[in-house]
């Protein structure tokens, strides 16, 4: 039986072996390593991360946090992308409470506390579903944010106790767009429409122009990260 131990020398080894790999070699190496045992996170906000791990693994499972609190085209977003890639399978983690429950408990905790909904509505549900897996792959990379500037292409996730791959962490935007265009990648209508971070509809806005594009997410509060990722 692995253990976490296992998995964080396996994390370690890998981070040192993988540190130039491109992302279908991450990849490859994630379906050979794990099997049915990793999963796929997308926020939909596109499509990439999907098409890639597609080809690595055709039946792969992927994690949708499902907040309910998203833009309508976030989930017809992910309804596409499940009509387009039928081999997959969509794991939508929810929160134990409905939005309407929580407001009434709580009222708008998006607008009063922020990060407490960000922990029950995604952090929580996010752990749940990891539980049952050895990896994860993200679409985090090195320019969406300063926080993330040193993002490796394997790590150690010791917050979720398991094994965290991010295929396209040295993306450039150019390198991203150019995927997009290349393959005729499904996108989230928001994009166009200048959402450049698309989480939940109350915390997100346009970046301003020069701003990074994370900038709209949570803007004009210091909260820069919903928990998932740090």
């Amino acid at each position: 039986m692995t253990t976490a131990t296992d998995l964080e020398r396996l994390a370690e080894q890998a981070q040192e072996e993988l540190s130039d790999a491109t992302a279908a070699e991450a990849l490859a190496w994630t379906a050979k390593t794990f099997g049915d045992n990793f999963i796929v996170a997308s926020n939909m906000q596109d499509a990439v991360l999907i098409d890639l791990a597609v080809k690595a693994k055709p039946d792969v499972d992927i994690l949708f946090l499902e907040t309910g609190y998203h833009f309508a085209e976030t989930i017809g977003t992910r309804d596409a992308v499940e009509v387009t890639y039928p081999s997959i399978r969509i794991v939508n983690a929810e929160a134990e409470q409905s939005v309407a429950d929580q407001e009434a408990e709580f009222g708008l905790l998006n607008k009063t506390d922020p990060t407490q909904c960000c922990f029950l509505r995604k952090v929580v549900p996010l752990q749940k579903t990891l539980a049952r897996y050895g990896a994860w792959v993200t679409g985090v990379r090195r320019v969406d944010a300063p926080t993330r500037a040193s993002t490796p292409i394997v790590q150690w996730d010791d917050r979720n106790g398991l094994v965290k791959v991010n295929p396209i962490a040295p993306w450039t935007d150019e390198e991203f767009r150019d995927y997009i265009d290349a393959n005729g990648i499904l996108e989230n209508p928001l994009v166009g429409e200048g959402y450049l971070s698309i989480g939940c509809a109350p915390c997100t806005a346009k970046p301003l122009p020069g701003q990074d594009a994370r900038s709209g997410r949570w803007a004009g509060l210091a909260k820069t990260e919903c928990g998932l990722h740090g």
